[in-house]
């Protein structure tokens, strides 16, 4: 019986957020290709079809209880805004959209990112 708390330990350290192979997804990195795909008019709507868990709260329990927090928008490296913002984004200008979990989002970006980033990258010309 202790083996299985030991396997699922195990299990769980070694998931990688790295990208899948080429023709596969990555649950947290939407392409190009994807995007393209997508027929949606601006990025809010193509996450919302293509990887919807992107807009999810992602709770936080305080010393006051429970609160809830978005991930904040950042394009191309800069503070774009709250989530809604994401409809101000052509999905034709999109390379990549990233979900960074809050461990990543403060390791890249700084504290105060409880409810993770989402980060939009444009395509060059």
């Amino acid at each position: 019986m202790r083996a299985i708390p030991l396997i699922l330990a195990l299990t769980a350290c070694t998931h990688s957020s790295t990208p899948a192979p080429a023709g596969g997804t990555s649950e947290n990195i939407i392409t190009q290709e994807e995007l393209d795909a997508s027929s949606a008019a601006n990025a809010y709507e193509a996450i919302q079809k293509l990887r919807g868990n992107f807009l999810s709260d992602r709770g936080k329990t305080t010393l006051m209880g429970a609160s809830s927090n978005k991930p904040t928008v950042y394009l191309d490296g800069v503070l774009y805004g709250e989530i809604q913002s994401l409809r101000n984004i052509p999905v034709r200008t999109v390379a990549t959209i990233r979900l960074y979990r809050a461990w990543e989002a403060q390791q890249k970006y700084g504290t105060g990112k409880m409810g993770g980033v989402i980060e939009v990258t444009t395509r060059t010309q």
